[in-house]
């Protein structure tokens, strides 16, 4: 049976439980607003004395007091995996719509400047000279808009060019971002491991590895995967990017500039994962930038690409069948230099082509370069329908990319329901545990008093 000073064990443990949920509270509230923290809670288990049974043991079956069994991370796992899973979704969108708003920046269109209004300007310019053949000042002009038109197809091409390279270099800071994160997941497994084997909690260190596997799975979309020792795997593509303690790291490979994609195309490969390399097949962020490097700019650039050829071919074939105003023929109106870039061969008023009989001013070459503009198969309908693709295609990225972004961040406000603290929910734990510890400390009172009264009163009746 329980002796008279057993109450004092069972008032000490409630002061050491009390004042460790009001530690735990305190932690709680002192990170209310630390990035990645999850609340804990005490878990309190009530001590059973006299539990092994032997034939003479009595006991009078009351309990021994309180301990704290475990302090909980309040984290639901599927909530945490299916919030990696749509941040990836959402990064992923979020950065190919960045990069469609760049490429529709770059095309200004609809705008009076842009390509569509200069070859609208261009053909104009062109049915001046049909109109006026004997004057020179329509055959300069129609240099000039021409040259403009070139310029502009150039710009466009050039600015394509401009925005992959910066989409190249910013992805091998990426791959140094997610090396160097992958190893710090790979250090707090090692602590994680070693300190579950000792015993201690390791719930600051795993709410910091998990913030690391969040920024994983928005970088790459990475999966992750859970070991009973408490070491994370994470994987990119179904392969193991960090395995316990142990990392593969990625790199990025392929051609460094928009010109050699077609030959070289760009990828996240594996390092030392043999020759050919075995491609990392990333989602997120880095997933949405490779798409962008080797699905939509090459896409537009190509397009871009057919349509100067279009132009260059339908003018050339008409402007050297004519006759300009000095008997010049047989010449190209439009050429391409080494680097690709479109130029205006004819630089001489004079020696642009309006007739098809030499020495007269017949303007029927001149005209029928004017309706190459109202062509069906002409390259202003050729890049109308290439500005209608990507307009579409951008409004429907941005689309999913809302919509995505608006499950992502329901998932958060239910991911926050569950670890987030709560100050009003602190307090009342507050509370709480200053009252169960004011109440302990007055059971101890209490006992002292009766022990005091057993040990130092008894007997003294008729002194």
């Amino acid at each position: 049976m329980a002796s008279s000073f057993g109450g004092i064990n069972t008032a000490l443990s409630s002061l050491y439980a009390q004042r460790r949920g009001l530690d735990v509270t305190g932690q709680n509230i002192a990170n209310a607003n630390t990035e990645g923290y999850s609340r804990q809670r005490v878990h309190m288990q009530s001590q059973v004395g006299g539990t092994t049974a032997t034939m003479y043991a009595r006991t009078d079956g009351l309990g021994t007091g309180v301990a704290v069994s475990d302090v909980q991370r309040m984290r639901d796992e599927f909530l945490e995996n299916r919030g990696r899973t749509e941040h990836a979704a959402n990064a992923l969108l979020a950065s190919q719509k960045t990069a469609y708003a760049a490429i529709e920046d770059a095309f200004a269109e609809p705008g009076d400047t842009a390509l569509a209004a200069q070859l609208r300007d261009m053909w104009g310019s062109w049915n001046d000279v049909a109109n006026n053949p004997q004057l020179a000042a329509p055959r300069s002009a129609v240099i000039q808009q021409s040259a403009t038109v070139a310029d502009q197809l150039n710009a466009a091409h050039e600015s394509l060019a401009r925005q992959w390279k910066q989409n190249e270099v910013q992805m091998s800071a990426y791959v140094e971002e997610v090396n160097g994160t992958a190893r710090s997941i790979a250090q707090l497994n090692d602590s994680i491991v070693k300190a579950n084997a000792s015993g201690i909690t390791v719930n600051e260190l795993e709410d910091q590895r998990d913030l690391l596997a969040m920024k994983l799975a928005e970088l790459t979309g990475a999966t992750i995967g859970r070991r009973d020792n408490g070491s994370m795997d994470v994987f990119i593509g179904g392969s193991g990017l960090v395995t316990g303690t142990t990392v593969r790291e990625i790199d990025f490979a392929g051609a460094d500039r928009l010109a050699d994609q077609a030959a070289d195309p760009v990828s996240l490969i594996w390092k030392n994962s043999g020759n050919p390399p075995q491609t990392a097949e990333a989602g997120g962020t880095m997933g949405g930038m490779v798409d962008t490097m080797t699905r939509i700019i090459p896409g537009l650039a190509g397009e871009l690409e057919s349509i100067g050829n279009n132009m260059i071919n339908k003018v050339n074939a008409l402007h050297r069948t004519g006759y300009s105003t000095d008997g010049s023929t047989g010449l190209d109106f439009f050429g391409r230099r080494l680097d690709g870039s479109i130029e205006v061969l004819v630089t001489d008023p004079d020696q642009v082509a309006i007739a098809a009989t030499a020495g007269t001013f017949d303007n029927s070459i001149a005209d029928a370069i004017a309706d190459i503009g109202d062509s069906p198969g002409g390259p202003d309908r050729e890049y109308e329908g290439m500005i209608g693709r990507l307009g579409v295609a951008a409004q429907g990225t941005a689309r999913r990319a809302e919509i995505q972004s608006v499950v992502t961040e329901q998932v958060d406000a239910a991911r926050e329901g569950e670890a987030g603290v709560n100050l009003d929910e602190e307090m009342t734990n507050l509370l709480t545990y200053q009252r169960g510890y004011e109440a302990a400390s007055r059971v101890l009172t209490t006992i002292d008093s009766m022990l005091d009264q057993l040990i130092n009163r008894t007997g003294l009746v008729g002194r």
